[in-house]
């Protein structure tokens, strides 16, 4: 073999190391299987179906329910006049009104029990329509992206595509230049 042959197999040997210590260096076996895990929790979440069901229940009830947290704030504020002008105009006290409507009406009445602890929650229902939106956008826009990272082989494998070629180029290589260095007969 020539000496300018034994040259290139030296960056050959090279890339071949680095293609087997690299993985490993990066953590790519770790970040792979996390990246796995990953992929196999979002399968049934990213599925068609349960994205389109994400979806619908997002735009037809989630924000359906954006004016009712909207009124709920304002209505906890009304709660103690309600009590006290339906008390007076029934010509009853406040306590025998609250013990009418638990009687007649009790889901009402603890409705209007809990309002006031509601408030709370219904301020922050605008809020939190508005950050999960972009979440449930970036579902729907993803879907088809989904199915392809899903149809890859597993992330696990990933390093194995960069070790077994570095291995082999290492041992061709190898023996291009352990064959250099044999001694020739004469």
């Amino acid at each position: 073999m020539t000496r300018t042959f034994r040259w290139v197999l030296w960056p050959i040997l090279v890339v071949g190391i680095v293609l087997i210590v690299a993985p490993f260096a990066i953590s790519l076996p770790s970040k792979a299987s996390a990246g796995q895990k990953m992929i196999n929790n979002f399968h049934p979440i990213m599925q068609p179906v349960a994205v389109k069901t994400t979806v619908a229940y997002y735009d037809k009830t989630f924000m359906a329910l954006g004016p009712v947290a909207t009124g709920g704030v304002a209505a906890s504020g009304e709660i103690p006049a309600l009590f006290a002008g339906l008390a007076g105009s029934l010509h009853m006290t406040q306590p025998q009104l609250v013990q009418f409507l638990q009687t007649k009406f009790p889901a009402l009445a603890q409705l209007l029990e809990r309002f006031p602890q509601l408030a709370p929650v219904f301020k922050r229902v605008p809020p939190g329509l508005a950050w999960y939106k972009p979440l449930v956008t970036t579902m729907h826009d993803n879907v088809t992206n989904y199915a392809k990272i899903d149809s890859l082989p597993s992330f696990n494998l990933f390093t194995w595509f960069f070790v077994v070629p570095g291995i082999l180029v290492v041992i061709l290589a190898g023996l291009g230049l352990i064959g250099l260095y044999r001694p020739r007969r004469l």
